[in-house]
């Protein structure tokens, strides 16, 4: 390759690369914000999902800025992970619209005669509407001129290739479609477009300069070099997130291996060299044909593929919302069933203690997981009602009856003190602003006793002890609320604290009161809760 061959190749891929990102962003700025609505309508079903994928991808032309989008609305909870599979489905077929495009129009078309005016129409279009859908639309259509321009530089840079590279020789290598396939995925993470990559092969294949069993390896190879982009956006994005761009890259490797598969089983049948027009249409419609069994095999499997996915790349929030002892399997024994939500619920008595704990010590460690665990827990306690719903279901003794209302009041206790855990550090600031000493010295000591009373209440199945007087230590915290509003209200009125923080301190106050409350609640029901093996709080204070 020459001097000016190789500045023809970097400037055609220059121009190509150039088109397809004035069209892209043209067009994602001309719909506005019927991009974000088109792909939330697809969370209304599968099908919706998979055509979704499909239109947005042939209308942007960029498979990879419709991925980065989904996994966006995933991360951002706007999303559900079925249906956002789907809509990968669909980028993988809506993005076979750029082959298309050039074997149909790049390759059969004089390109001077229709790009050139296209720039400058679109061009004056943008200039004449300027930062308006209309103009945005001007700058797509320039962008779609430049992309033809492009990819006629690139046909003259491949003229005559393959007289000075071996690739005859490489394609009938032992390992020569592997490493076409290799090629393929360096191209496309190099230059971040499948398209690119796609419109390169394209014009070997046109040249002459490569034979079709060596083009499709590298569409294949194009195909998986789209999933590089979605691996890099998802570095530190949600778990969902990651599940998504986990979904692109099983799907594109299925139907890598498909594609590898009819090459294989159509190599010998390759039309000739000589008829190039034909070549690159056969060359667009196996990138079609591929995606689309990929497809068809995934459709089924989908569902199988979400629950794979679900158990995978779990956050810590996640981890923790997951039960360890609700097994529908002992669902047939209902003492058993009992035993094990019980120790369930022992398992949330840990967790809420713990946040409730945090809240009212104001960790600082602790408390930006404070909303973590409300989440975690509101999950939690969700499975728990939904196992006591099924255990109603069996033959039940008298005494298991009584026993799940029961697991539904403590189950609702431990939700509101996480709620009210959540809440604690909207007062933090206008504790800190007190300066009043005694007043100071009663807040640290009914704090001090609500964490005695949050530790005494904690509930360990393991010990089977009598444990301290949780009543006696919640009448002992009311009449020290008492003194404490009183303290609060009188030094309002003596204009040491001004009434603005007096209310504001009040309403924290009345936080950790209610929050008391609860866990006291909680640790009295306990031990009505497992007749056969009643449980009581832990002996002393940690």
């Amino acid at each position: 390759m020459n001097l000016g061959q190789f500045g023809d190749l970097a400037g055609g891929i220059g121009l190509f690369l150039l088109g397809m990102h004035l069209m892209t962003n043209g067009m994602k700025q001309a719909a506005g914000q019927g991009l974000k609505r088109t792909l939330q309508t697809a969370t209304s079903s599968p099908l919706k999902g998979l055509l979704a994928g499909i239109l947005i991808t042939a209308l942007v032309q960029s498979s990879s800025a419709v991925t980065v989008a989904t996994i966006g609305f995933v991360n951002a909870g706007l999303l559900r992970l079925r249906q956002s599979i789907t809509v990968i489905y669909g980028c993988n077929i809506g993005t076979t619209m750029t082959g298309w495009l050039v074997a149909l129009i790049g390759f059969k078309l004089k390109i001077s005669a229709f790009a050139l005016p296209l720039v400058g129409l679109g061009m004056l279009i943008n200039l004449s509407a300027g930062e308006n859908r209309r103009g945005h639309f001007g700058m797509a259509l320039a962008g779609f001129g430049l992309f033809f321009i492009g990819l006629d530089f690139l046909k003259g840079a491949f003229d005559g290739l393959e007289q000075q590279l071996p690739l005859e020789q490489i394609s009938h290598a032992p390992a020569g479609l592997i490493l076409f396939v290799v090629a393929g995925f360096i191209l496309t993470f190099l230059m971040q477009s499948s398209s690119a990559a796609m419109a390169i092969t394209l014009s070997l294949t046109a040249a002459g300069a490569i034979p079709l069993p060596s083009a499709g390896a590298l569409v294949i190879g194009a195909n998986l070099g789209t999933t590089s982009t979605a691996m890099l956006s998802v570095i530190g994005a949600t778990s969902n997130a990651k599940r998504i761009a986990a979904a692109h890259v099983l799907f594109n490797l299925l139907t890598g291996i498909v594609g590898l598969l009819i090459l294989f089983l159509l190599a010998g049948f390759a039309p000739s060299q000589n008829e190039s027009a034909n070549l690159v249409v056969l060359l667009a419609a196996f990138h079609t044909l591929f995606n689309l069994m990929g497809v068809v095999l995934m459709w089924p499997l989908t569902d199988r593929l979400e629950q794979f996915l679900q158990r995978r790349f779990r956050s810590q929030e996640e981890q923790l919302s997951q039960p360890r002892y609700l097994d529908d399997t002992v669902l047939a024994s209902p003492a058993l069933a009992i035993e094990a939500m019980s120790r369930e619920l022992s398992r949330v008595s840990e967790m809420t203690s713990a946040m409730a704990r945090a809240a009212i010590s104001a960790e600082p460690s602790e408390v930006a997981k404070l909303k973590a665990w409300t989440t975690s827990l509101q999950g939690l306690n969700d499975q728990i009602g939904r196992y006591n719903q099924k255990i109603a279901l069996a033959n039940l003794t008298e005494e298991i009856s009584a026993a799940l209302p029961v697991a539904m009041r403590i189950s609702r206790y431990y939700s509101e003190i996480a709620r009210l855990s959540a809440l604690m550090p909207k007062y933090y600031p206008i504790f800190e602003q007190i300066t009043d000493h005694s007043l100071q010295k009663l807040l640290y000591e009914y704090q001090h006793a609500t964490i005695e009373l949050i530790d005494s209440c904690e509930i360990h199945p393991q010990v089977d002890s009598s444990g301290l007087d949780s009543r006696r230590l919640i009448q002992q915290m009311e009449k020290q609320y008492q003194i404490l509003k009183s303290h609060v209200m009188e030094s309002s009125i003596a204009g040491r604290i001004n009434p603005q923080e007096g209310i504001e301190l009040l309403e924290g106050l009345s936080h950790i009161h209610r929050l008391s409350g609860q866990v006291e609640k909680a640790s009295r029901y306990w031990s009505s809760l497992t007749p056969i093996q009643p449980r009581e709080p832990i002996a002393e204070a940690g």
